[in-house]
């Protein structure tokens, strides 16, 4: 949001130079995103307000009053100087028929001029990059730039005297301010005249039906509220993104729009010294809500606790005097009242962080706080770690399988297309991977396969399961966690266990795989019967080459006429290119001269 210096001194007329502002901003409040200076001296900045803090400070008297609290420094509220104008009875009915809208007040002005603004109005719009329509237009955008309520004017001579919020029919089409027609839902929200016929869509934007001209001598304030789900899911499925829209879909609190109202009022009564103004009709449903505050208590070492800091009563007090909360002390204990607007305030955690900070989280000293570090066991944990120990040992390797299925009994809203449900067993997925890594027994060096998984699946119940699978060339097993380690005692050997799995990675390490295919090769040899098959493989090693990943691996032996007849396996990749016949005949060659070389003949 962009926020004017000269804007801000007229709230706060002690406030220090920009260039220290930046500081303050930065350490105390949000992310500066920018600093411009201006021709007439004027310095604008444009901040980043998170959304936790968007219902108040999207706005310039919000600001204001932050600053002044963080600087402790005056803030000269403007409402003593608004004029309060003459009113009478009012001819205006409004009528709310959802409750996507919590608050509307109406109030009909007449003998209004429409002209061109004051310079100072002209000047603090352009200052933050908005341009002057004319003074009752600019009026709307005064008040929401200033006090963070959005507003809107509807002709009254085109509108009559009965306005009605409610949901759109599906079909229905609005013509917009700017001309763009949209197409209506019934999960829109609406204002309307009496006939039905969209005036605004409530919270986005305004329609060109009642839009004030150069003719208009009578209109209509509007100044509401609604609920900010509402106004986000319009916004985007229209495609419209205005100022209004990003202050209601951050929430803002519907006590609010009195103030909005009061400044509106006084504002259109300084443009038209000689407009005549109604009274204001207020429907407010859930003003008892709204308008009740809640209270906090909390007490000094709470928050040096949380903080890790050393605050004295009396600082953490003096917090609460420049935020211009209300509360009472009782001993060591706090009582906050809420400031209404202050919609981020719900409990301890969140004062805790207003201490921190309005003094400064740089006067928390950095010191390490003492914890115990007596670790608990985790049950779960620690019997996954026994099951793999265990199948480590046996012989298995690991493999994860994916979560998601076509097909089970707990489906997901937005899933993949094939796999929009969670599954119910590890059994699928794993005989799926057996009979994938079966194919990659050679380059493995596997003469068999043996794999397992353990991992969650998810039943019907929706309780999630923890599920131990295995698979061999017998069969495929799956019981739950629980049964697998069954009979395991859980106690000091946490840390043994831990310590075993820890050393075994320490000592491994990880060899990337080729992602380019293997060739195998076979050679049978004829040798002596007294010749054992280590002695051949060492030599079939020694002359295998850089390009053999795998073996030599035994795989028959058999005797006949005096000989003994030896085959192996060799398996042949590269990490960087897919290697052609020619290659591996050529690699080959050194091994088959050795092994003639010994006298040993190639079958």
């Amino acid at each position: 949001m962009k926020i004017s210096y000269n804007w801000l001194k007229w709230y706060i007329p002690e406030v220090p130079e920009p260039e220290k502002l930046w500081d303050v901003f930065t350490f105390h409040l949000c992310e500066v995103e920018s600093m411009d200076k201006l021709p007439d001296g004027n310095t604008i900045f444009d901040i980043n307000i998170l959304p936790n803090r968007a219902h108040d400070l999207l706005s310039h008297q919000g600001v204001a009053q932050e600053l002044s609290a963080l600087l402790d420094i005056e803030y000269k509220s403007p409402v003593e100087l608004y004029r309060i104008p003459e009113s009478k009875q009012s001819s205006l009915e409004i009528k709310i028929d959802s409750n996507k809208c919590r608050r509307y007040m109406g109030r009909i002005v007449r003998n209004i001029k429409v002209g061109p603004s004051p310079d100072w109005v002209v000047k603090h719009l352009e200052s933050i990059g908005q341009r002057s329509i004319n003074n009752i237009v600019d009026a709307t955008n005064i008040v929401m730039f200033d006090c963070g309520n959005p507003t809107h004017i509807f002709d009254a001579k085109k509108v009559g005297t009965v306005i009605k919020i409610s949901n759109a029919k599906n079909g229905n089409k609005i013509k917009i301010l700017g001309g763009e027609e949209k197409e209506l839902s019934e999960q829109d929200l609406v204002i309307a005249d009496a006939s039905g016929i969209a005036l605004a869509i409530a919270g986005v934007k305004g329609g060109t039906y009642a839009e004030v001209d150069e003719n208009t001598t009578e209109i209509i304030l509007e100044v509401a509220n609604f609920d900010p789900v509402s106004v986000r899911k319009t916004a985007k499925r229209t495609g419209i993104q205005t100022d209004a829209t990003k202050r209601f879909e951050n929430d803002l609190s519907p006590v609010r729009a009195e103030y909005a109202m009061r400044e509106l009022s006084a504002t259109i009564l300084e443009m038209c010294p000689e407009a005549q103004f109604e009274d204001i009709v207020d429907v407010f449903p859930g003003r008892a809500k709204w308008e009740t505050p809640h209270t906090i208590e909390i007490n000094s070492k709470y928050i040096n606790e949380k903080l890790g800091s050393n605050f004295s009563d009396i600082e953490i007090e003096n917090v609460w005097k420049r935020m211009k909360f209300e509360y009472s002390k009782s001993e060591e204990d706090f009582t906050i009242t809420v400031p209404l607007l202050r919609l981020d305030l719900t409990g301890r955690h969140d004062l805790v962080e207003e201490v921190g900070r309005v003094i400064g989280y740089d006067k928390v000293k950095p010191e390490l706080p003492q914890i115990d570090f007596k670790h608990k066991v985790n049950e779960t944990f620690y019997k996954i770690l026994s099951a793999k120990k265990k199948l480590v040992e046996d012989g298995y390797r690991e493999v994860m399988t994916y979560s998601f299925t076509k097909k089970g009994e707990v489906y997901v809203t937005y899933g993949a297309k094939g796999k929009e449900a969670l599954r119910t067993n590890l059994t699928d997925g794993i005989k799926v991977s057996y009979e994938m890594n079966k194919l990659n027994a050679p380059l493995l060096g596997d003469s068999e396969i043996k794999i397992f998984e353990i991992g969650n699946v998810y039943p019907k119940t929706g309780v999630e399961e923890t599920h131990v699978a295995c698979a061999d060339k017998k069969e495929v097993t799956e019981v739950t966690l629980d049964e697998f380690t069954k009979g395991i005692e859980i106690g000091n050997s946490y840390d043994e266990l831990l310590t075993t799995f820890n050393s075994q990675l320490i000592t491994a390490r990880f060899a990337p795989w080729s992602v380019f295919p293997f060739i195998t090769r076979d050679i049978s040899i004829w040798v002596p019967q007294e010749v054992e098959s280590e002695k051949v493989c060492r030599v079939i090693k020694e002359y295998a080459g850089d390009l053999v990943v795998v073996g030599p691996t035994l795989f028959d032996e058999f005797e006949k006429d005096g000989r003994k007849s030896l085959a192996f396996r060799l398996v042949f990749q590269s990490q960087d290119r897919t290697l052609t016949d020619n290659e591996v005949s050529h690699a080959m060659e050194p091994i088959l001269v050795a092994v003639k070389k010994d006298g040993w003949g190639i079958r």
